[in-house]
């Protein structure tokens, strides 16, 4: 089941959740509790989002970034895309493939529920409009060099003097500090880097990469999570503050329990392809006609219910009793369970290790994936025909009971809410299309 859209977006600008008229905590908690008597539209029947009424200034481009938006955008609140003028960001020329009105898929990944207005920022004109958006801002992303926004007035030191408020959010490749701050980073080059891509892909083949910019999409999920504690703290303190994320931190944080093994042992962690380095069986195999699926054995008792759908008494065997006896016997134990496997069709194992409670799981293609009833059910493919748009995309995983997301505008246009952002700013018409016509919007 694709869920069609069918709520209209609204342009009608909303005042932050807590308002800048007194720091103490008595009136911040006044006006959360005001905030949470309006919880709901004003029919009474839709109920706002999370972050209805956070206005957020999206000066980011490409994916980690705009990722951390679309999830507060999803969320409710208020998220404006400065795009450059004549060009936008990059990922809209990232094709093929298109959606029918030539919207890039990759754009349309990361860029839903946002308004997209385009302004030269090296312009001084420029800058003076982005300045007003952010004096009415909750929150900045920005994903520039470091450093990359300080000879336009827009970094965070500069504009915090006018709006102590400010959550600024920073995005780089290595971080505000250190001795690599200043370079570039790349998903690709950190997955590098970082030692993931030393973990991935065959034990006798070269090192590969995730299947998709995995890093990008965690530093973006990082980002939102400091986004939101920011918002917290402001909450008791009043004030912003800086949010500095860095893909190398977050490929690094991402390598987990095979980083922590190392720590542990000081040994550098193997390339196992498939293989878990501290569970057996927990890897893939091939049924019959290599139909492959995965078979996760997380404990002992999973592994004698193995043994049991078998009709094989290997968890009696001194080699397999326990997981470390597993591990130590991984080969001679993985070699005689691909043997057993291939004997029969994978649905066939798939039911019966399902049915004894034993995890498994089929590897499906990415149609596969979608077209699964949970999949459907859990509303994970959205449907923007109800704002004319041909874009279907990938639904939020964030359910919440209360305040649900929404998807209130396909991934627009670029520029099209350039005018009526203006406008809310307080330029006239002539005002506007001076600007047009200098190239700054």
């Amino acid at each position: 089941m694709t869920v069609a859209i069918s709520t209209p977006f609204s342009s009608k600008s909303t005042d932050p959740i807590v308002k800048p008229d007194g720091n103490t905590n008595e009136d911040i908690n006044a006006n959360i509790n005001a905030d949470i008597n309006d919880s709901t539209s004003e029919s009474g029947d839709v109920p706002k989002g999370a972050l209805h009424g956070i206005k957020v200034l999206d000066l980011s481009r490409v994916l980690a970034g705009p990722s951390c938006t679309q999830i507060l955008a999803d969320l409710g609140a208020d998220v404006i895309k400065v795009e450059r003028p004549k060009i936008g960001d990059e990922t809209r020329h990232w094709a093929p493939p298109t959606f029918s009105d030539d919207t890039s898929a990759y754009y349309a990944t990361i860029n839903r529920n946002k308004k997209s207005l385009t302004v030269d920022i090296t312009a001084p004109a420029g800058q003076t409009i982005i300045k007003q958006l952010i004096a009415e801002s909750d929150i900045v992303v920005e994903n520039f060099k470091v450093g990359g926004l300080k000879k336009y007035g827009l970094d965070y030191d500069s504009l915090k003097q006018a709006n102590p408020r400010l959550i600024y959010a920073s995005l780089t490749g290595f971080g505000q500090t250190g001795p690599d701050a200043a370079r570039p980073g790349y998903d690709y080059i950190i997955q590098g880097l970082s030692g993931l891509m030393s973990i991935t892909g065959p034990s006798d083949g070269e090192p590969h990469k995730v299947g998709v910019a995995v890093v990008d999409l965690f530093a973006g999920l990082q980002l939102t999570i400091g986004i939101q504690a920011a918002l917290l703290a402001r909450q008791n303190t009043g004030l912003g503050q800086q949010v500095d994320v860095a893909l190398l931190d977050s490929a690094l944080a991402m390598l987990a329990n095979v980083g922590m093994n190392h720590l542990a042992s000081g040994k550098i962690p193997p390339r196992l392809g498939n293989q878990h380095p501290s569970i057996v069986p927990y890897q893939v195999f091939a049924a019959d006609k290599e139909a492959h699926f995965v078979l996760a054995c997380g404990n002992d008792s999973q592994f004698a219910r193995l043994c049991d759908v078998l009709g094989v008494d290997w968890y009696t065997d001194s080699r397999f009793i326990t997981n470390p006896d597993r591990v130590a016997h991984r080969d001679v134990l993985c070699d005689a369970l691909a043997k057993r496997f291939a004997e029969k069709p994978r649905a066939h194992w798939l039911a019966v290790l399902d049915q004894a409670g034993v995890p498994c799981g089929a590897i499906h293609n990415v149609a596969e994936a979608l077209a699964m009833p949970q999949a459907q059910a859990r509303e994970m493919i959205i449907d923007f025909a109800a704002f004319d748009s041909p874009v279907k995309a990938l639904g939020s995983p964030i359910k919440l009971s209360a305040s649900p997301v929404s998807y209130r505008i396909p991934p627009p246009r670029l520029s099209e809410h350039t005018d009526s952002t203006l406008a809310d700013l307080g330029y006239d018409s002539e005002t506007i299309a001076k600007l047009k016509a200098d190239g700054i919007v």
